[in-house]
């Protein structure tokens, strides 16, 4: 690792990013969304929290989009290391390549799928995966969409090629962690590696499916390896035993309990709450690459939930159903 860079080095993104953070979607905004008489009460509320003015639902999924874009393209303007912020880029490039892949198999469109905030334009991606050439895309994602393609081209089973692309999509986030230098950024990956795989063993067992099909499954490079996962999966279970002294060990107790029948739905909480509480930690920091990491992860958080709350809304869904799905808020 060439990178050199000091804490010092993130003195004025840190600095702008605290500033943000007092308009971020807290626990309280998310509650007056979540009980307010009408649409448009809950989406001034997205307006205070710096988004752009929504003036009817039909509006929402473009404005999230510009939200997130805005957010990496000012990050990225400003972040010492742009490798920081590549890394939660990647997944907008697998995303897109499973959703192409599927419609050139099945002969649709997937353009409404794509959310263009990956390394690569969706129009470049697209016009890779129509015309089955990969030159255009970073080496390891053109071999894994390669590979992806041959093995549905073959098997026409979707699912294993959604199994490989989501192995390279965190073998390459793991290893932009590993060169960006960051100890924080490292450990967020592996937690959420290590959060994966849990989540793939206990659907496994609920499904009654074996050791054999969750080794197609598992993710390498977690701080939890693949042959102890595999050894629990052949004992019976408790995954719990796996996360002692982990932040994930309250959520491998919910699910050695999901994995014989019990509430999927807290299970999954409990995993993607672990995470926030990961980042948490970096609200004590002043300054760092742990304030820039935290506040990308926060911001795809706060999104989501914006989803969430409006999308339920709008389908007539209870507030205490919405809660429910909601996570953690960073702040």
């Amino acid at each position: 690792m060439k990178n050199k860079l000091r804490d010092t080095d993130y003195l004025f993104i840190s600095a702008r990013i605290h500033a943000q953070e007092s308009r971020m979607l807290t626990h309280e905004r998310m509650e007056r969304m979540l009980e307010a008489r009408s649409d448009a009460e809950a989406m001034k509320v997205l307006a205070e929290c710096g988004f752009a003015e929504l003036h009817s639902l039909d509006e929402l999924d473009a404005a999230l989009a510009r939200e997130r874009e805005d957010t990496y393209a000012d990050l990225a303007s400003l972040s010492p290391n742009p490798g920081i912020i590549d890394a939660f880029r990647i997944k907008y490039d697998y995303h897109n390549a499973k959703s192409l892949l599927k419609a050139v198999a099945t002969n649709t469109d997937a353009q409404h799928m794509l959310i263009d905030a990956g390394r690569v334009p969706a129009a470049v991606l697209t016009a890779s995966v129509n015309e089955d050439s990969c030159s255009a895309l970073p080496d390891a994602f053109a071999r894994a969409v390669a590979e992806a393609r041959s093995v549905l081209s073959a098997t026409g089973d979707p699912q294993r090629s959604d199994f490989l692309l989501d192995r390279a999509y965190f073998a390459e986030m793991l290893a932009a962690a590993e060169s960006s230098g960051s100890e924080f950024l490292l450990g967020y990956v592996k937690a959420s590696i290590d959060s994966a795989n849990l989540r793939s063993a206990v659907r496994c067992a609920r499904l009654h499916k074996d050791a054999d099909f969750l080794a197609l499954v598992l993710v390498p490079g977690g701080t939890v390896s693949d042959r102890a996962f595999l050894t629990a999966c052949r004992t019976g279970g408790d995954y719990a035993a796996l996360f002692t002294g982990s932040i994930l060990r309250p959520a491998a107790e919910l699910g050695d309990e999901a994995a014989k029948g019990g509430r999927l739905t807290a299970f999954e909480k409990a995993c993607d709450d672990a995470l926030v509480d990961y980042l948490r930690s970096s609200r004590l920091t002043p300054f760092g690459d742990s304030v820039l990491i935290a506040y990308l992860a926060a911001r795809e958080n706060e999104i989501t939930a914006a989803r969430i709350i409006m999308s339920g809304r709008a389908a007539g869904v209870p507030a205490d159903s919405i809660r429910e799905r909601l996570r953690e808020a960073y702040v």
